[in-house]
């Protein structure tokens, strides 16, 4: 199929696409949940779990195999602009005040959920095909709990501005947290994509090339960010313009030494200034990036998710596997790491909630790992169904744990003992 029969292909697609997200969003924003989760679960459904399992003529004829690698690009574009925004919503969240609680609960975020995914694959790879072919079972032990780790800090923060609640406990400590359980999480990632390669030069090459990234971003781009934002003799288009091209440049830079586009994207989201001029660029790219380039994310994540292998029994024990060891490492973890830090109940189960939920992050790491290879078919799919369900679990928890405690009556305080006067002393 050549590009000009490619393209009329691509645009029909996209329709689909964009059609079947919306009334997904619709649906499932009756019963509460967030766009993410609705076009999460649109991509499934386009895929061979459902409509190709209805009606495979049709998937086949919406997404031919040709068409793959051009969702791929234009999904990258997408998540590339997202990935940015999210560098810069994390460090808008200041952690004053929560360092301590908030390091303790990310590190058991991170460690738990890290050891028992790891120790998950180590007991079950001889039992379910999980390993993709050419990968040691010890870097797939590594990425599953690392995939497991990761928290979906850009849906952590939508919830909780939607439910109100920035200037609550739970929710401050919870974004804390999750900023800095995300930031350890790709850290971490990024190590296994380089032990992954099985040979000393490439992973000298990424541990070299981030070495000098960061050098660049800090006393390069930083700079060139701050200038680009707070030059006046630059109009918006031109500022906005500038900005794309140092973005594409950075993904562009990431990609090549062995990072990745979203690695490059999110560090230099971090780095850019806080002022008005920012927020602005960020809100006129951020609109766009979310309902037309990341639902093609979605869709080709979704087209590589086939539920059909979770028919195998011991697939099917694998992916529950998984999902219980997401829930007790991340949820059970953070909830116990927050109790040990004096935190109330009522604190600590609602930041063990909200740092459950793995949401995008996840399906970008899965995706990353496809990518380089050490993800197959079984492992990617067991690994949706983990993003699937704690991110689905996320909003209707909350929502049963403020019934619960609206329930209860509010604690009243002790009345102080009114003084007595002794008879026969003196009232002098």
């Amino acid at each position: 199929m050549n590009p000009v029969e490619l393209a009329p292909r691509f645009f029909i697609a996209v329709a689909a696409i964009l059609l079947c997200c919306r009334v997904t969003t619709w649906l499932l924003g009756k019963v509460g949940q967030p766009p993410v989760v609705s076009e999460m679960l649109a991509g499934v459904l386009l895929g061979p779990s459902l409509l190709g399992l209805l009606a495979p003529g049709v998937q086949d004829a919406l997404f031919p195999e040709q068409l793959y690698p051009v969702l791929y690009i234009v999904g990258q574009v997408g998540l590339v602009i997202f990935m940015f925004q999210t560098g810069y919503a994390f460090t808008s969240h200041p952690v004053a005040g929560l360092a301590g609680t908030a390091g303790a609960v990310s590190l058991a975020g991170v460690l738990v959920p890290l050891g028992l995914g790891a120790l998950l694959v180590l007991l079950t790879a001889g039992h379910a095909p999980v390993l993709a072919e050419g990968t040691s079972i010890g870097v797939s032990a590594a990425f599953v709990g690392v995939a497991l780790a990761i928290t979906a800090f850009p849906m952590l923060a939508r919830i909780i501005t939607e439910r109100g609640q920035e200037g609550t406990r739970h929710g401050s400590l919870a974004l804390a947290s999750g900023a800095l359980d995300d930031a350890v999480a790709w850290i971490l990632l990024a190590a296994v994509l380089a032990t992954a390669s099985g040979r000393p030069g490439p992973a000298f090459v990424t541990a070299g090339g981030a070495i000098l990234f960061g050098l660049l971003l800090w006393w390069v781009g930083r700079p060139l960010a701050a200038a680009l934002v707070g030059s006046d003799r630059l109009g918006d288009q031109s500022r906005l313009l500038g900005l794309v091209a140092l973005l594409f440049a950075v993904a562009w830079y990431t990609d090549v030494i062995g990072l990745y586009a979203v690695f490059g994207a999110f560090s230099l989201g971090a780095v850019m200034p806080h002022r008005p001029r920012t927020d602005r660029m960020v809100a006129t790219v951020t609109p766009v990036c979310q309902v037309v380039f990341l639902p093609l994310f979605f869709t080709y994540s979704g087209l590589h998710t086939e539920f059909g292998l979770l028919g195998q029994p011991s697939v099917l024990l694998f992916a529950l596997g998984c999902v219980t060891v997401a829930i007790v490492g991340k949820f059970g973890a953070c909830w116990g790491a927050a109790r040990l830090r004096g935190e109330s109940k009522a604190v600590a189960v609602r930041v063990g909630a909200l740092m459950n939920a793995r949401g995008l992050m996840q399906l970008i790491a899965i995706n990353v790992g496809m990518a380089a290879g050490i993800v197959n078919a079984t492992l990617f799919t067991a690994l949706v169904l983990v993003a699937l369900v704690t991110t689905l679990m996320t909003t209707p928890l909350l929502s049963w744990i403020d019934r619960r405690d609206a329930k209860r009556p509010l604690p009243v305080a002790p009345k102080e003992p009114v003084p007595t006067v002794q008879q026969g002393t003196d009232r002098r």
